[in-house]
């Protein structure tokens, strides 16, 4: 496994050859600059032959020279780039694994090659702070650049970077204020291999401008689903690197793409059962472990707020062993799951529906008068769902309708997501809604996996010659929460908005 690396802040400069540094003293918190130091780096770029990282800002590089000769992959995040290290290595070893784990979603079992090769003379200047802090590098680059593939091209060029080390973000906008003084421009480029590879061409993946309540239907349904399959290919490197939320993240984009196929199925063409069905799939893989870690938390709170007195006999031990037993062979699914041809054929699927759509004929009608309709349709569902479950006994009997009521809020909160391009105000209010009546119904639904594992674990305890009194207490303080979980769900309903979508 690749190490949770670090997130990369820097801004870039085009310079020309004579250009002069400016006196970096002058930049607000620095108290000395160090002795440039001069490096001369080496780097080989990797991608597809149709450079699928590139076009996602993704650069691979195995590069020599330097303090940090290593093979570096930069991942677009929120602020700037993570970038992960491996050791060098022997280069006709090729790419590390752990580092291939981690472009998996985009290369599937796609090769990679070299795709350019850089030389670079480095002059860095260090700027130091108050007490010797390290806040940024400033490095001056003279870059020789080689495209490879099928048109080979060189060229040349200079550039400054300024990249944070422990220094403020508001560094970064006073050397903008600098460089912009001696005339120097924000790079044109947001990395040197874009730069590198010169004419060749780099596929767009913009989804291009938000459609409004005019757009065809189908066009605002595509945008959702665009976001959905961007968000589960975010998602799939920190799942292989166990990032907290991750799993959730990642399931929760896939229960969105499923959800709206099954509601928007009449405006796309190809929305097949299939596709739908291998979503599920996927759901329920990534469930197995965001549910165990789930229950494993709720019932670690409930034990650190108990009476010491009540808690009898090895309960922890007993809850971690058996759901940390759990919890591993379901991360160990996950995993392989993520490294299976069915994913990789489910994401196919998905870049083809997304890239190439084709609307139905309802599709191509205004967004506007179609998808209020659609969502009007999951509220009944929804309401449906929620009379049988009140109708019902309590008990066991109603805790399966229940959750068929918090499927189908979910399935309303996604569908009122989706409407949000037509009326932003009201879509926006039922979606809050559904979701809360989700969460108390999630709260409810999470209560009885965790009795019906108490209740086993009672069982268990009581055959090793155990006092199994803590874990018959918890049951019934879970039975509680779930009542409470009830009230709150009528008391929700009772607020629930109507289901009419205007502008």
């Amino acid at each position: 496994m690749a190490s949770p690396g670090f997130v990369e802040i820097e801004r870039k400069y085009d310079v020309d050859e004579d250009t002069a540094l400016p006196v970096l003293h002058e930049l607000p918190r620095v108290r000395r600059v160090e002795q440039p130091v001069e490096y001369k780096l080496e780097a080989v770029y990797y991608d597809t032959e149709d450079l699928v990282l590139a076009s996602r800002r993704i650069t691979l590089r195995r590069r020599t020279g330097g303090s940090d000769a290593g093979w570096h992959l930069k991942l677009p995040e929120s602020g700037g780039r993570r970038e992960f290290h491996e050791p060098l290595g022997e280069e006709s070893g090729g790419v590390p694994a752990p580092l291939l784990q981690l472009v998996r979603v985009h290369i599937r079992n796609g090769t990679l090659a070299p795709i350019a090769r850089l030389e670079t003379r480095r002059i860095v200047h260090s700027l130091r702070g108050d007490g010797d802090v390290h806040l940024a590098d400033v490095s001056d680059d003279h870059v020789q650049a080689e495209a490879l593939g099928p048109e080979p091209a060189g060229s040349r060029w200079r550039e400054w970077e300024i990249e944070l080390v422990d220094g403020p973000r508001e560094l970064l906008d006073a050397a903008d204020a600098l460089f912009a003084g001696a005339g120097v421009r924000a790079a044109a480029h947001d990395s040197k291999l874009q730069r590198a590879l010169g004419s060749r061409k780099v596929p767009a993946m913009s989804p291009g401008p938000e459609p409004g309540p005019k757009a065809p239907a189908a066009d605002v349904v595509l945008a959702y689903l665009h976001r959905q399959v961007s968000v589960l290919k975010e998602q799939d490197p920190l799942v292989r690197l166990d990032a907290p939320d991750s799993v959730h993240q990642m399931r929760l984009a896939t229960r969105r793409l499923r959800s709206a196929l099954a509601t928007h199925r009449k405006l796309l063409q190809d929305t097949t059962g299939p596709l739908r069905g291998e979503l599920r799939w996927l759901a329920r893989i990534l469930g197995g472990a965001r549910d165990t870690g789930v229950i494993q938390q709720r019932l670690a709170a409930m034990l650190a707020v108990e009476d010491p007195a009540l808690v009898m006999g090895p309960v922890s031990r007993r809850l971690d062993i058996d759901l940390g037993h759990t919890y591993g062979e379901a991360r160990a699914a996950v995993l392989q799951a993520l490294n299976a041809d069915r994913y990789y054929r489910l994401l196919d699927t998905l870049d083809a529906l997304t890239a190439a759509p084709r609307a139905t004929k309802l599709g191509a009608k205004p967004a506007g008068t179609v998808l209020p309709k659609l969502v009007k349709r999951d509220f009944k569902r929804l309401r449906r769902a929620v009379k049988a479950a009140r109708r019902a006994p309590a008990g066991e009997d109603r805790d399966p309708l229940l959750h068929e009521a918090r499927k189908c809020a979910k399935r309303l909160r996604f569908a009122a997501e989706a409407a949000l391009p037509v009326a932003p105000k009201h879509a926006d209010r039922l979606s809050a809604a559904a979701h809360t009546v989700q969460d108390i119904l999630g709260e409810h639904q999470d209560s009885v996996v965790a009795r019906q594992l108490l209740r086993r674990l009672g069982a268990e305890s009581h055959g090793l010659g155990e006092n199994g009194f803590t874990f018959g207490r918890l049951h019934g303080l879970e039975q509680a929460a779930a009542a409470e979980s009830e009230a709150q769900f009528r008391r929700a309903w009772k607020k629930f908005p109507p289901a009419k979508l205007k502008k």
